[in-house]
């Protein structure tokens, strides 16, 4: 039955099969490109909190929450095999998801602190981040598109019975549900609000 599955998936006219090698080397290409300037994030993090050190008053809590997220998003092994595995794909995102609303949280928090923001050097880090952003956003958006592609392949007829043949199957993808619910603005609470200035004749001595 498989020989005779073989002979008839590479009879037909247009298999497939040359299109899934030129499709699955994109998406591998594009993955590695995904993976290079979440890279580059991550190599960035480290100055950009010995920065925000400087500053002695700056929120603890929101900057353990940042070394803990690049932690276990550095922790994943983003190998090739990776965009095979649906769950290890799933946890690769939602720790990448996690470590991008921990600095957005960081870089909201740091725009109360004057001393931060006239920092030559967080000013920098902070431009070099959001180029990076940007660079995650389009390589994302390249893959996304990549295995779209190569999933079209593997559901449409006849290169399904390819598919079938030769074990192409569809490969996992960033979730925009996921994506939407990360670019959602930080809302960020102080413990303490500014004191209010005493109204006069409020029981000051004259």
């Amino acid at each position: 039955m498989a020989a005779l599955a073989a002979s008839s998936a590479l009879g037909l006219s247009g298999c497939g099969y040359n299109t899934f090698q030129t499709t699955d080397e994109q998406v591998k290409a594009g993955w590695a490109e995904v993976v290079n300037q979440y890279q580059r994030r991550a190599d960035l993090i480290p100055n950009l909190v010995n920065t925000v050190k400087g500053e002695a008053k700056f929120e603890q809590d929101t900057l353990t929450k940042v070394i803990e997220a690049r932690s276990k998003a550095t922790s994943i092994q983003a190998t090739p095999e990776l965009i095979n595995d649906p769950a290890a794909f799933q946890k690769f995102q939602q720790a990448q998801g996690a470590l991008t609303g921990a600095l957005s949280r960081l870089m909201v928090v740091a725009e109360q602190y004057p001393n931060l923001r006239a920092n030559q050097g967080f000013r920098d880090l902070s431009a070099q981040l959001e180029g990076t952003e940007n660079r995650i956003t389009v390589a994302r958006n390249r893959y996304i598109k990549t295995v779209q592609e190569y999933n079209v392949t593997v559901r449409s007829f006849p290169s399904n019975l390819t598919a079938m043949v030769f074990g192409y199957k569809e490969k996992p993808t960033f979730a925009v549900e996921n994506e939407k619910e990360i670019s959602k603005p930080p809302s960020v609470e102080f413990d303490t609000a500014p004191a209010k200035p005493a109204a006069p004749g409020s029981g000051a001595s004259k």
